[in-house]
């Protein structure tokens, strides 16, 4: 275990997930540690988050701040593509991290990590913080307690408001939005189900992106997975972006005896949704309704730093979830199933 001195903590990446992380660790609200360094290349974005959060330590080098004795963590918040060489850096410098998902690009990035972590021997934890909230987790307890009998199928639906920003329209480089939106899903479906992903059937179409349509044909806003799971189960996965009414993520796991759900479940079973309104109270942002799962996730990556054990997502979690995103995205090119270890 570490010393009683609180972790000191830098945040790699200002973007919206990054300044939830920062907050917790800016505002006290983790007494076990505190925001030590802020690095994020965009200069007006970097002041603002300084001005906010009161950091006099920031830049625009992740390295400066690996080089930093006073840095025992980092949280990696940077862009997707940038997550293998800052992990890697951070592991090399002995520093423990918690990854924003997706872990990396491919398996090919996602097993230099994995060894990079295993020889350093510090802590890798996935920002999957659906398994820190309180009702998933609470969903969990009762599907591993037996309730529903034996599991059948798990589905998991996230649908995002913000419209998909230019750098997204190539999935080749982006990996589209089964991995900016759907990696929770597809880790909840593992988590729920307690089975790997085996073989996945993905269709996809563009339906509220027209600028992306004449130079990326490909990109697309709105997907539907099937998955056959290993032990027979079955899985299904939906995403969408920029559908404007709200944050919308929700999970059904079907039981031999009985069905779980979790993320809303309204008494007036036909609810209407638009942008000029919803005939219910619904959440606007994830960055609402994930809150004090952010929270806690962030809580328990200082206490596996500070204790040295395993974190509820580990780097394997991130190295599934990154190989279901590929094998999707193949379906959808290929119009046909995919098995996931084609994409090994």
């Amino acid at each position: 275990m570490v010393g009683s001195s609180q972790v000191g903590i830098a945040v790699i990446g200002a973007g919206r997930a990054g300044m939830i992380h920062a907050r917790n660790f800016a505002a006290g609200r983790i007494p076990e540690a505190k925001l030590t360094r802020l690095v994020e290349p965009d200069a007006s974005a970097r002041q603002a988050a300084c001005a906010e959060l009161g950091v006099e330590n920031a830049g625009d080098d992740y390295g400066e701040a690996l080089r930093d004795p006073a840095v025992a963590a980092v949280v990696v918040a940077a862009p997707s593509a940038f997550h293998c060489e800052i992990v890697i850096a951070a592991a090399q410098a002995g520093r423990h991290v918690l990854c924003e998902k997706p872990l990396g690009m491919n398996a090919t990035e996602c097993d230099r990590m994995l060894d990079a972590v295993g020889r350093a021997g510090i802590v890798l934890q996935l920002g999957f913080m659906r398994r820190f909230d309180a009702g998933f987790v609470a969903a969990h307890q009762r599907v591993a307690a037996g309730e529903i009998g034996a599991v059948v199928s798990v589905k998991s639906l996230t649908h995002g408001p913000t419209i998909p920003k230019p750098w997204m329209y190539d999935i080749r480089t982006s990996n589209g939005p089964l991995s900016e939106v759907n990696s929770h899903d597809i880790d909840t479906v593992r988590w729920m189900s307690g089975c790997e992903f085996e073989e996945v059937y993905a269709i996809a179409g563009n339906y509220r992106s027209p600028a992306a349509r004449e130079s990326y044909p490909d990109f697309y806003d709105n997907v539907m997975l099937v998955a056959r799971l290993s032990r027979g189960l079955q899985g299904s996965i939906c995403g969408a972006q920029g559908v404007q009414y709200g944050y919308d993520a929700r999970c059904e796991i079907l039981g031999e005896r009985g069905l779980i759900t979790v993320g809303g479940l309204a008494d007036d079973t036909v609810v209407s949704h638009t942008v000029a309104g919803s005939s219910s109270s619904i959440v606007r942002s994830w960055q609402n309704l994930f809150l004090d799962a952010y929270r806690a996730e962030d809580e328990d990556f200082v206490r596996c730093v500070r204790e040295q054990r395993a974190p509820r997502a580990g780097g394997l979690d991130g190295k599934a979830a990154v190989m279901v995103v590929n094998a999707g995205n193949r379906s959808i090119l290929e119009r046909r199933p995919v098995r996931v270890s084609e994409v090994a």
